[in-house]
């Protein structure tokens, strides 16, 4: 069973950075780990993903050049490295993770088994 855990949410007006950290317990060897975000309102939506050894990452659209996904294995913790925040940014903030990669459907929620409590992210224009 593995366990994720987000923090670094937070409060910031539009054009502000913020970095948001998981940190997974029990065994995460060969997981994929990614995150999701769901706005006011709106269903779930994929924000980037990134498969064990770093060498894929993905990004949905609206988030590319301004978000970086990485992680560093040693701490079994992945990080959003998220910079010029807009309002739309506004959401929670999940952590996921699943076993492999699935090149066709990485973007779907029901593709990562495992979920954090989520961290809220409020930007401000």
């Amino acid at each position: 069973q593995v366990q994720l855990v987000e923090s670094g949410g937070g409060l910031v007006q539009a054009g502000d950075s913020l970095r948001l950290s998981c940190t997974g317990s029990g065994r995460t060897f060969a997981y994929t780990w990614g995150w999701f975000r769901q706005p006011p309102g709106r269903e779930r939506e994929f924000v980037a993903a990134i498969t064990w050894a770093g060498s894929i990452t993905a990004y949905t659209e609206s988030v590319k050049g301004r978000f970086t996904i990485s992680r560093d294995n040693a701490k079994n913790t992945q990080y959003l490295q998220m910079n010029s925040l807009k309002p739309d940014d506004t959401a929670v903030y999940y952590c996921v993770a699943r076993i492999g990669y699935d090149s066709a459907n990485y973007s779907s929620p029901t593709q990562y088994p495992y979920w954090g409590q989520g961290t809220q992210v409020t930007v401000s224009s």
